[in-house]
């Protein structure tokens, strides 16, 4: 493919900003503009959940400084989202009227937090956690030591209800799973688990919600569907994220079962020269042999910086495993690959009771994933396991030198 003069990006989240940037880094002199409907410049979101909630920090980490997207030729166009794709005539229309022809076009719009369907969601003292305007928010909701009430036990909710702890408020996390982070299978849940009551959050489980209390002043409790009430001050509703996809929707591109926009290999949507990246890539991966959606940081980072050279006119496979942390109280952890624990395996090296230690998911022999919890120095084994699909043993994944499995 020959190289487009003008690429439009949409989305000014880490995966359009990332792209870019690598647009520039490769050498790309053609024409770049950014839009987004965010007044921030782009940022990383993994802080918002962690170093700012904790109130260390007042800044995301921002994916580039202030000026270099001038000094870099890069026309930033912050408050001003998209609002229409016209496939036929190469436009992107943005919400103050302007109109932006493009030769390529990289959709990057990135997730929304998923709403509660229960009366009482729009009550003063209910909060999201996806911008950093929702984060600072939070923040100060925390302060003083409120009763919080955080529905959903996922990531987002696991570390919220940890900053929440540490600085002071009362916190009950409710979910109708049976554990936090089931995503991982029961036995990493409890882990979690443990480390959450150890710091005092209390738990109802099992249990679905099935109204927000209060009034105008601001929300007071959370009913449960088993009819009784937690008392609450501040709600953060974290069930979650959905793909923000109506943009291609109406445009036409082909979205995929998975949730997202069907992109192949190489991140290109199903119209000519249109391509997606982050989370709403709902992408055809080499590794897997199946379409992958993943909203994680690590992803919209590497994603964007990948496409960047097909918007170029490259053609290369995006072939990295999923990555992503978390930081929790005195416990971190990285977690490479993508696991399926109702079919794979459960392998641990370490002490689950220490929270130190090192789970491997098996399918059929084969790494499918590794996740360190509190052990530092097995990184780039981990990886390479994983990357490789190695075949290996429980008892080599138990004893033997990891550095040295096939």
């Amino acid at each position: 493919m020959s190289e487009p003069k003008r690429i439009v990006i949409v989305g000014a989240g880490l995966a359009g900003a990332s792209a870019a940037a690598a647009l520039r880094d490769n050498g790309y002199d053609g024409e770049i503009a950014v839009l987004g409907a965010e007044a921030h410049r782009p940022y990383e979101l993994p802080p918002l959940s962690k170093r700012i909630l904790l109130g260390q920090s007042d800044e995301p980490d921002w994916v580039r400084d202030a000026d270099f997207y001038s000094g870099h030729d890069i026309d930033l166009r912050l408050g001003t989202g998209a609002t229409r794709v016209e496939l036929g005539a190469r436009v992107v229309q943005d919400a103050r009227g302007g109109r932006h022809s493009y030769d390529r076009l990289l959709l990057a719009t990135g997730s929304q937090p998923r709403t509660l369907p229960v009366r009482g969601v729009d009550l003063p003292g209910v909060y999201s956690l996806r911008t950093l305007d929702d984060a600072l928010a939070l923040r100060s909701a925390f302060a003083g030591s409120p009763r919080v009430v955080v529905v959903g036990t996922g990531w987002i909710g696991t570390e919220a209800a940890a900053a929440a702890r540490q600085q002071g408020a009362e916190v009950t996390m409710v979910d109708v799973l049976p554990g936090p982070l089931w995503v991982l299978g029961p036995e990493i849940s409890e882990v979690f688990a443990g480390l959450h009551t150890e710091h005092g959050v209390q738990w109802r489980l099992g249990s679905g919600i099935t109204e927000l209390t209060g009034g105008p002043s601001g929300v007071t409790g959370v009913r449960l569907a088993d009819g009784s009430e937690l008392p609450a001050d501040v709600v953060l509703v974290a069930v979650g994220a959905v793909p923000r996809v109506d943009l291609a929707h109406a445009a036409g591109l082909e979205l995929a079962d998975e949730g997202g926009v069907a992109v192949d290999a190489s991140l290109r949507t199903s119209a000519p020269d249109v391509y997606a990246a982050g989370d709403i890539a709902a992408q055809w991966h080499p590794r897997y042999g199946r379409r992958v959606r993943v909203e994680h940081w690590a992803n919209a980072k590497n994603q964007g910086a990948h496409v960047a050279a097909n918007l170029a006119g490259g053609q290369e496979p995006y072939t990295r495993s999923p990555y992503f942390f978390t930081d929790q109280y005195d416990l971190g952890c990285e977690y490479r690959g993508l696991a399926d624990p109702s079919r794979d395996e459960l392998v641990v090296r370490g002490d689950l009771g220490k929270r130190e230690f090192t789970a491997f998911w098996l399918r059929e022999g084969q790494v499918t994933a590794a996740m360190n919890v509190n052990m530092w120095d097995d990184g780039d084994a981990l990886q390479a396991l994983v990357d490789g699909e190695a075949k290996v043993t429980p008892e080599q994944l138990r004893n033997s030198d990891l550095a040295a499995l096939p």
